[in-house]
């Protein structure tokens, strides 16, 4: 992902990457350098703060902007000094730019009143309408995309809680891998549009192989 400002947020901490990363780790608490030690790490951590968000979020809870917030930083607060905070800077993946920084409190604000009043908790029967939930929740969020790092995810562990709220065992993100990954990405685009159609195929994928997984 490439940043881009009319502003200069060279400055900012989460603009920054560790020294002797060559610009492939973003500058953190622990020293690391190494791409692929940073996401074992990351990796680790993020399995960590599941076990502690099902402690925090039960079933009836209705989720809302300062939760997303929250369940960044428990993820990466040992990680980043910016871990639950709205980015400052623009990002884009290619030439697909997400929310501008300075939109980022609105459109969080309006994600709270919209999709997660409508959708959460996730208590519904019918998988039609669990995939559908999820989906919608999981897409908006993404293209918010409202931190530096880490907000796909953020929406896999939404995702994940959302899904125990409906009696479903945890996801299994596994597969979403290859062109899968790009098929996944251009579901996100495809949400620009309202259109949410791929997004819930991914996601009735995933709980498919999550539930063959369990049996």
């Amino acid at each position: 992902m490439k940043r881009f400002s009319r502003y200069d947020t060279s400055a900012l901490e989460e603009a920054q990457f560790q020294p002797g990363s060559r610009g492939r780790v973003l500058k953190n608490l622990l020293g690391i350098q190494n791409k692929r030690e940073m996401d074992r790490v990351e990796a680790g951590e993020q399995l960590r703060a599941l076990e502690d968000l099902v402690k925090i979020y039960s079933q009836t809870h209705r989720f809302n902007a300062s939760d997303i917030r929250k369940i960044h930083k428990i993820w990466l607060g040992n990680i980043y000094v910016w871990a639950g905070q709205y980015r400052l800077i623009n990002l884009s993946k290619g030439k697909f730019p997400f929310a501008a920084a300075r939109h980022i409190p609105k459109l969080m604000e309006d994600l709270e009143k919209g999709p997660l009043r409508k959708f959460t908790p996730c208590r519904y029967s019918s998988l039609d309408k669990i995939v559908e939930a999820i989906s919608v929740v999981h897409t908006e969020l993404v293209l918010i995309h409202p931190f530096r790092d880490g907000n796909g995810r953020v929406g896999r562990l939404l995702a994940i809680l959302m899904a125990l709220q409906a009696g479903l065992p945890p996801l299994d993100f596994s597969g979403i891998a290859g062109k899968k990954r790009r098929a996944y990405f251009a579901a996100v685009q495809e949400g620009m549009n309202g259109n949410y159609g791929m997004m819930e195929k991914i996601f009735r994928s995933v709980i498919d192989r999550t539930m063959s997984l369990h049996g």
